[in-house]
């Protein structure tokens, strides 16, 4: 089994790297905003609300899953969200993947938490497959909307 663990301070400068190599992979390369020290703050500062998990090997950090908590009030006990989940082009395929996935399914589980949920980008058929082939399957009765930029900022001055 793919060893992981939980993601350290010193891991922030890597997990930002990746970061920007999954926007580069999802057609957004220039959409990456976050800093080191943002990143280090959310994952580590006062009061956590993000985690990261690590799928690291003697050739170094592999790939990581970034999560946090949901709620679910039909169940009435959180669950996990995975905002993403990336593993180096050179070492897809090797189970770092399926580990990391693994990892928050069992976290899930020892927690009582209902679910760990993600969204993939539609043409990512790689992911997709995946994905199924876990035993995940697709809530296509779903739509995903977001209020961002400027129409978030008029929103939120209406009266």
């Amino acid at each position: 089994m793919t060893p992981i663990r939980n993601a350290r301070r010193d891991d922030v400068p890597t997990i930002l790297q990746l970061i920007h190599d999954l926007a580069v992979y999802e057609k957004e390369p220039d959409a990456v905003r976050n800093t080191v020290e943002g990143l280090e703050e959310a994952l580590f500062g006062e009061n956590p609300r993000i985690f990261a998990s690590i799928a690291e090997d003697d050739g170094g950090i592999q790939g990581f899953a970034l999560w946090f908590l949901n709620y679910s009030t039909w169940e009435g006990v959180h669950g996990i969200y995975l905002e993403d989940l990336y593993v180096r082009p050179e070492a897809r395929g090797s189970g770092y993947g399926k580990a990391l996935l693994q990892n928050l399914a069992r976290i899930a589980a020892e927690r009582g938490y209902a679910r760990v949920e993600w969204s993939v980008l539609n043409w990512n058929e790689p992911s997709i497959a995946f994905y199924r082939s876990l035993g995940a399957l697709p809530q296509d009765e779903w739509s995903t909307f977001r209020l961002t930029g400027g129409p978030l900022t008029r929103f939120a001055g209406a009266s």
